[in-house]
């Protein structure tokens, strides 16, 4: 029989299955039968047999198959994988599925799945706390896939209309439409708490002596925190400590003539922020924001916007010159 050098390797020779050494070694690397290179006469494996035998194979685990799975579950090896659809990714998605986990990039329709499903379950839009606390998946991806969590009620809502999935989801579309119609309600100034009530198991203080000075309005929680020292005083406030850990504030607070009591305070531009940081509501007594937009906060809260004008530093401010 005369030698035939092989494509890949000039030092071996064809072997009796028509084959050069070369390529059955290679061939043995994949593994052998069907998960390797098929042997002469051996029956080719079409798209559609991989994508049965994929289905057939999740069916019997419960979940989407590794391909060390689906080779030792079904008679589909890595070469039909290979040479039908280039990678164990393209193959799955030929089947509609995706693999989950570490190491595997969340798609638009698993994100989708998981914030619907909670949607429906609570019948409204999920806070970050709600998320994280009843979702399968982290917020994380959301976010950085949206940008902010804000976004993603209208991003949801795109992917809805993109994926004509109008009908199976219309209560879900229906709870985003009314969310992103509505505008939260203000909470009535008039019907705020004008009398400090006494914290249980806080020490009192005497009396501080503090004042400081102070003018415009906030853009960011930098501007709140700034504005909030311009006038604590005239909120029957004094502060007695300023960090960067949570809560930003320790104060001393006036519950009565004679005496005072410590408020843990934390500071955000919207007083929704407070869900997005993370925060912990038993570790503070008061949020003080520029805008309070969060209608089921459990915590006390002081808009800065609201009382502005009450105390002076409005528009309507009478400017005194020097002479």
């Amino acid at each position: 029989m005369q030698q035939r050098l092989c494509h890949t390797c000039h030092l071996c020779h064809k072997n009796l299955t028509g084959r050069s050494a070369c390529a059955t070694r290679n061939r043995n690397q994949l593994g052998a039968g069907n998960a390797g290179w098929p042997l002469n006469g051996a029956k080719i494996v079409t798209k559609e047999e991989v994508i049965a035998a994929i289905h057939e194979c999740a069916a019997r685990l419960g979940r989407v198959p590794s391909l060390p799975q689906l080779k030792k579950n079904t008679t589909v090896g890595v070469y039909d994988i290979r040479s039908n659809f280039g990678t164990w990714t393209r193959a799955l998605r030929a089947c509609g599925l995706q693999r989950e986990g570490a190491g595997y990039q969340l798609g638009a329709k698993a994100l989708f799945l998981d914030w619907a499903a909670l949607v429906r379950k609570l019948g409204k839009i999920p806070t970050v706390t709600d998320y994280e606390l009843e979702a399968k998946h982290s917020s994380q991806p959301l976010r950085k896939r949206w940008g902010a969590w804000i976004n993603v009620p209208k991003g949801m809502l795109e992917y809805i209309r993109k994926e004509r999935l109008e009908d199976e989801w219309n209560d879900v579309m229906e709870i985003i439409a009314n969310h992103l119609a509505g505008t939260p309600k203000r909470r009535d100034s008039s019907n705020m708490r004008t009398k400090p009530r006494i914290l249980v198991n806080q020490p009192m203080y005497g009396e501080p002596f503090l004042t400081s000075p102070m003018t415009c309005a906030p853009i960011n929680e930098m501007g709140v925190v700034f504005l909030f020292g311009t006038f604590v005083r005239d909120m029957g406030l004094a502060v007695t400590r300023i960090q960067s850990e949570f809560p930003d504030c320790e104060a001393l607070r006036r519950v009565d003539r004679e005496h005072w009591q410590r408020v843990r305070i934390e500071f955000e531009y919207e007083s929704r922020n407070f869900l997005d940081h993370m925060h912990d509501a038993a570790d503070c007594d008061l949020i003080v924001c520029w805008s309070h937009n969060w209608l089921d906060c459990p915590l006390e809260v002081i808009e800065l916007k609201s009382l502005v004008g009450k105390l002076g530093l409005g528009m309507e401010q009478k400017v005194i010159l020097p002479e």
